[in-house]
């Protein structure tokens, strides 16, 4: 009986592809099915998928029509709940790859810190080989700590560093056809999780690669992460978390002012407007007080520098 579920979302990643899978087969921990989810990928990526299926029983693959990153883990899911009696799941993008200790570092984590989500360390690489970290004893985070501090800026949100409870996921999907789908999906397992078991040992290769996705040019979709913290915001409201929704507001702040400056001229009134929002919520959670390191928002939010000016000062619901 497995123990852990691995979902590889597998998607014109030829020049990847094996990299990753022998790396997750390479895992000293030998308890886990792989799931590979190929995602209508119109390369040889299929094919090699089922060539690897048909040298190792642990692996199964699923060849489904194109429908996007998030499409494929929940089909992974799906499988993992139908087919498979493991208790973990854990998310690989494929053309990242991991550590040989990483399932074992995260199972060892999960259990010793007793949480049902444990999260290991990254390293960013351009194809360099992931550097020797010790082994270390894990530490148990809040929610909030783990998701709010700042130790771990950067990786709270990501899919791909963790291991899940499979009970997190007995309703939980990602949201279909949305770019960051993370955002709109990890904090809500964290927080039902309550805990996390945390290592920073780097036990994922996070491949920059200059072909993906959020490295391309600016489109329309990129303003879906807006979408997803203004779920965050209404979440933490309706939970009462003041943390949350602090951080929720400041990155949706940060996060309209890039869309702002990067996108087209047909969406810049839309970005005021969710600008202005964001600005009037800092305002009421006191993150956002007058002060001279926002006068940049203001100045975006009300482009006529006097109009602006005057409602920052003589209006306090700006």
């Amino acid at each position: 009986m497995p123990n852990i579920s691995v979902i590889v979302p597998v998607y014109k990643v030829e020049p990847y592809i094996h990299r990753c899978v022998d790396s997750i087969l390479n895992q000293t921990c030998r308890d886990f099915d792989l799931i590979l989810v190929d995602d209508g990928s119109p390369d040889t990526c299929g094919q090699i998928c089922d060539e690897y299926a048909g040298k190792d029983g642990r692996i199964h693959v699923i060849h489904q029509k194109n429908g996007g990153l998030s499409a494929a883990r929940n089909s992974g899911i799906d499988w993992a709940f139908a087919n498979s009696d493991s208790r973990w799941l854990a998310f690989v993008d494929s053309d990242d790859w991991v550590h040989p200790e990483f399932l074992q570092t995260l199972y060892d984590a999960a259990e010793q810190t007793m949480c049902r989500i444990s999260a290991c360390g990254l390293f960013r690489t351009g194809g360099e080989p992931l550097p020797p970290d010790p082994e270390e004893t894990p530490v148990r985070m809040s929610a909030d700590d783990y998701y709010c501090g700042q130790t771990h800026e950067g990786l709270t949100a990501v899919a791909w560093n963790k291991l899940y409870h499979k009970s997190l996921f007995k309703t939980l999907r990602y949201p279909i056809g949305k770019l960051h789908e993370d955002e709109f999906t990890t904090y809500r397992a964290i927080y039902q999780a309550g805990y996390i078991g945390v290592v920073s040992a780097r036990r994922y290769a996070y491949y920059q690669n200059p072909k993906g996705i959020m490295r391309s040019d600016w489109s329309p979709r990129r303003m879906d992460v807006l979408e997803a913290f203004e779920e965050q915001i209404a979440f933490a409201r309706e939970s009462g978390n003041e943390r949350l929704l602090y951080k929720a507001s400041e990155q949706y702040l940060y996060g309209v002012y890039d869309q702002l400056v990067k996108s087209e001229v047909i969406y810049r009134k839309e970005l005021r407007r969710k600008l202005r929002f964001a600005l009037r919520l800092g305002r009421e959670t006191g993150r956002f007080p007058w002060k001279r390191e926002y006068l940049w928002a203001y100045e975006q939010a009300y482009p006529v520098k006097l109009l602006w000016w005057l409602v920052g000062r003589l209006n306090g619901n700006v």
